[in-house]
């Protein structure tokens, strides 16, 4: 069993700039952020294998980057360029073996944080 456990998140203005970190109590093959917004279904944001390079969905690209403390098992997701269609709820989640931008594959979940960017 793997716990996750995000912090960062809160309100920014459009333009502005926030850091998202989710701790894992061990280790992972597959680390992702997807995102929530309001009266949409989840989507994927990034996706980072171990070791490997990470896939962003289209509507980040250039403007939002995935990484991850290997010897820490914390990931990040650094957002620049934020726009108002950023809303939404942002959750970590981690699974073992290949590494998708779906949601339903991953086994492990954070609680979740919110992001708000105001126009």
């Amino acid at each position: 069993q793997v716990q996750l456990v995000e912090s960062g998140g809160g309100s920014v203005q459009a333009g502005g700039s926030l850091r998202l970190s989710c701790a894992a109590s061990g280790y992972v093959y597959c680390m992702a952020w997807f995102r929530q917004a309001p009266g949409l279904e989840r989507e994927g944001v990034a996706i980072i294998p171990n070791n490997e390079e990470p896939t962003y969905a289209d509507s980040v690209k250039g403007r939002f980057t995935i990484s991850k403390d290997n010897a820490k098992e914390i990931l990040y997701l650094e957002m620049n360029s934020l726009k108002p269609e950023d809303t939404g709820m942002d959750d970590c989640a981690a699974k073992f073996g290949f590494c998708p931008l779906t949601p339903n594959e991953y086994s492990y979940w954070g609680q979740g944080t919110q992001v708000t960017v105001s126009s």
